[in-house]
């Protein structure tokens, strides 16, 4: 009897153990959810198994991933406006599950059509007490809230060309490139089929202190599409960053395609949004989340609308949001975009950003080909109040060491935070495919001529084209043929060289150049550790300073007034530069100058010229000094200039020069000491300004030519830092301080004027403000032993003074964004109007490419 017994309770104990097995294995199901009729991803919906509180959302690509050991057998999505679905799994196994929900159109409507009729306000609103408790929270329900965090962070960044055209696709030009157009996505948008040619991946760890402030970011791994025998990659990464900066709901302002973007939770925001509570929602887990509409007062504003969902446990934090733009607004090239925002909770029950995707679609025209470009970062493994040792904080805030970046496939595979879509795994190996085409390369080639003004001949490139041919008073018809290395002969070492002749003056002009990198990098690779020499014979205008642009460029050649005083300079300059990893660099250098006047400018000596010809050169031997410092600086490291890319940031330059008399012929002792502060002020609704801060002072004895000619601009371009009604010549101090506004409404005001708002234009305004003087040991006015102002030869008029009293003024006002391209100012000065051949108003145009 009790052996029988015993085989039941052994069989019931078989059973019962079968049955945990089986109770407990793992069931996986993920899938996408989609609209029926349009087929568009739809995120934040919600997936749960019925009955339990196992449950997740889709995120911004309408996908899904829930795993869980559970005996049931269906699972459920339900989201605001379409219908409820069930569906039937498989207990114990993988399995994809794709959902098409269908659209309650009718509740939906109905909600809209209240909205319309209701009449607005603020007062007894239960939406906007609801936002005001969130704004009242946002300070605790932020990463900076916590002494110490650090997470694990994955980026990813993809640019794909939209709805080629069967023409492009099928041309005489393109047929050999099939195996690229076959590689497209129709998923990701609606209605648009993409094709993915840059794609980046990043990973790394992030470490977060609240005091001192410090964050560190520690790349692990980084791959992406190369184009770096075309183009700058690091570079294109940095300006790729500066549209798609990170974003965080919980500032006041949030950046968006370089422009700002007041947060619907910012402490203005009832002022600018309207608030409505759309539903009342539970999670899976229980919990119940106020779903909240918003939408700008002001469709023409940069604001944005959408919805949000709010926790009621007392933190009232965001737990998810969608936000995209109102097509009202003055955004430049920007068709479409969409930012989804996902919030995790921390285990003190608060929430942090847990991934953020941003979603754009680039273009001329609505309809036609263009651009997609999307950026996901993702966190994982968040760890808060884990300090970590002291010394730890003290190293850079980026780290990124290229050698040990590099990771394989199957690295890739079981670290990153997303599976790729078939499209995306492609692109790398389809990108590198294509640059080993000879085709490819020919056209490649092809545009970096026509962009870049270089052309590729071995490890040399010639160019630029736009400098070969020019004209100006003094050399008449000049041409000009040069090029450069580039790595391909060496990575670490380059030289520049080029010729000169003007066909009036018969004089040859020249250039040669050699910089060798120290830390064995390329010299375009920031941080630089480099040394230059360089030997010159050039020609330049006094006072004229230019940016990012040749001074021979051809269309220099165009000046207005008289502009016949130049120089023919002859420099050789040695030095060195060190740039750090916090964009703090100096540059100690060399340089010995002789200038000689060239054209109508002559040397005097009360009235007698110094040389029977009035052309005495003037030799100097310079030892210089510049510290400069620009936090966060981005830029883009173009084929001949480094151009920065603007951010709120500002940066310092700190200049010092001594000169030596008796070192090869020198002929003065003198220091030169100035500073100079950029700085990119935003202003939210109000647009954003350009503001610099420049002041300089000079010691010692000096003739005038050696002192601050200031900036002046006789071309017809507008230049943020030239005085672009200021002859040049005209005015030279020894000390001096200035203030330059440039102020960009981004059509605050046009966009409430029909026609303006339909063009698109956008309303600019500048003012530029100039103190300076000589001491009297400097002022030629008062000694007469010194080199004497410029004087019109032809009528002996002065054309050089200096400043008085009163400051040099010049304001502008102008529409900018004309054929989203152009920027046109009429110009006004103010004072020193007695000055001959000076001009009261003139109109100057500068191209700026802007969102």
């Amino acid at each position: 009897m009790n052996g029988i017994k015993n085989i039941i309770t052994g069989v019931a104990l078989l059973i019962a153990f079968g049955f945990n097995i089986a109770s407990a294995q793992t069931t996986k199901v993920k899938g996408q959810i989609t609209d029926s009729k349009n087929l568009s991803p739809l995120p934040f919906v919600n997936v749960f198994i019925p009955g339990t509180s196992i449950g997740t959302a889709t995120d911004a690509s309408g996908h899904f991933e829930l795993q869980f050991d559970a005996t049931r057998d269906s699972i459920r999505v339900a989201f605001m406006g379409y219908k409820t679905v069930d569906k039937r799994i498989t207990r114990g196994t993988e399995q994809t599950i794709n959902f098409r929900l269908e659209s309650t159109s009718k509740t939906l409507n109905e909600i809209v059509v209240r909205k319309k009729k209701e009449k607005y306000r603020n007062k007894d609103n239960p939406a906007v007490e609801l936002i005001r408790l969130v704004i009242d929270n946002r300070d605790k329900n932020r990463m900076t809230h916590y002494d110490y965090a650090q997470y694990n962070q994955y980026e990813k960044m993809e640019f794909a060309l939209s709805n080629l055209s069967s023409k492009v696709q099928n041309g005489r030009f393109t047929k050999k490139y099939k195996f690229i157009f076959d590689n497209q996505d129709t998923t990701k948008m609606e209605g648009k089929s993409l094709l993915p040619v840059y794609l980046e991946e990043k990973l790394a760890d992030v470490y977060y202190r609240k005091s001192p402030e410090k964050k560190r970011v520690i790349v692990t791994a980084d791959k992406k599409v190369n184009f770096e025998n075309y183009i700058d990659n690091q570079g294109l990464n940095a300006y790729m960053r500066h549209i798609y900066q990170d974003v965080d709901m919980y500032d006041n302002n949030m950046m968006l395609f370089t422009n700002q973007f007041l947060s619907p939770i910012a402490n203005a925001g009832p002022t600018f949004y309207k608030y409505y509570i759309a539903d009342t929602i539970a999670t899976p887990d229980g919990q119940k989340l106020i779903e909240l509409e918003f939408y700008p007062r002001s469709k023409t504003d940069l604001l944005l609308e959408g919805k949000m969902y709010i926790t009621l446990d007392g933190n009232y934090a965001v737990q998810k949001a969608d936000m995209t733009a109102n097509k009202d607004i003055n955004l430049n090239w920007v068709r479409d975009f969409h930012l989804y925002l996902d919030f995790e909770k921390t285990p003190d029950g608060r929430y942090f950003m847990n991934r953020s995707t941003m979603r754009a679609d680039f273009g001329v025209f609505k309809g036609r080909s263009g651009i997609y470009g999307e950026r996901v970062v993702s966190i994982k493994n968040m760890e808060i109040n884990k300090p970590q040792p002291e010394d730890f904080y003290k190293g850079p805030s980026l780290v990124e060491e290229d050698e040990k970046l590099q990771k394989p496939d199957s690295f890739w595979a079981n670290n990153r935070h997303d599976t790729l879509s078939t499209a995306e795994s492609k692109v790398y190996s389809n990108i590198d495919s294509l640059q080993h085409m000879k085709s490819f390369k020919r056209t490649m080639e092809i545009a970096t001529l026509l962009l870049a003004g270089y052309k590729s001949v071995g490890p040399f490139e010639v160019g630029p084209v736009n400098a070969f041919y020019s004209f100006n008073p003094v050399e008449g018809f000049r041409l000009r043929f040069g090029g450069r290395s580039t790595p391909k002969l060496n990575k670490s070492f380059y030289v520049e060289t080029y010729a000169a002749y003007g066909f009036k003056d018969k004089q040859w002009k020249g250039y040669l150049g050699a910089t060798y990198a120290l830390n064995h990098k390329s010299i375009y690779e920031f941080p630089i550790r480099s040394i230059t020499v360089s030997a010159q014979r050039e020609t330049k205008i006094p006072g004229q300073e230019l940016q990012f642009i040749q001074e021979d460029n051809f269309l220099l050649s165009f000046k207005r007034g008289n502009n016949d005083k130049w120089l023919y300079n002859d420099i050789y300059i040695a030095h060195y530069l060190n740039e750090y990893n916090n964009h703090f660099s100096f540059d100690a250098g060399f340089k010995h100058w002789t200038q000689t006047p060239a054209g109508e400018l002559k040397y005097f000596k009360n009235t007698d010229p110094i040389t029977s010809d009035g052309r005495n050169p003037i030799k100097t031997a310079e030892f210089s000094l510049e510290l400069r410092w620009a936090p966060h600086e981005q830029f883009y490291q173009g084929k001949v200039y480094r151009i920065p890319i603007a951010n709120k940031y500002p940066i310092f330059t700190l200049r010092g020069i001594a000169g030596v008399k008796g070192i090869a012929g020198s002929g003065y002792n003198y220091q030169n000491i100035s500073l100079n502060i950029y700085k990119m002020a935003y202003l939210s609704q109000l647009g954003y300004s350009e503001i610099v801060l420049e002041g300089g002072y000079i010691f010692g004895k000096l003739p005038y030519p050696l002192l601050t000619v200031h900036r002046a601009n006789q071309s017809y371009a507008y230049q943020l830092e030239s005085y672009n009604l200021m002859n040049f010549l005209e005015f030279v101090s020894d000390r001096y301080a200035s203030i330059n506004i440039d102020h960009n409404f981004n059509g605050f005001i046009f966009n409430k004027i029909p026609l303006f708002k339909r063009l698109k234009f956008r309303e600019v305004a500048a003012v530029k403000v100039l103190y300076g003087g000589l001491r009297p040991e400097n002022n030629p006015n008062k000694d007469p032993s010194l080199i004497q102002f410029s004087k019109d030869n032809t009528t002996n008029v002065p054309v050089t003074y200096t400043l008085g009293q009163r400051p040099y003024i010049e304001g502008s006002i102008g529409i900018a964004n004309i054929f989203k391209l152009l920027r046109v100012d009429l110009v006004r000065r103010f004072t020193y109007l007695d000055n001959p051949g000076v001009s009261k108003y003139g109109v100057r145009a500068r191209f700026r490419f802007d969102f």
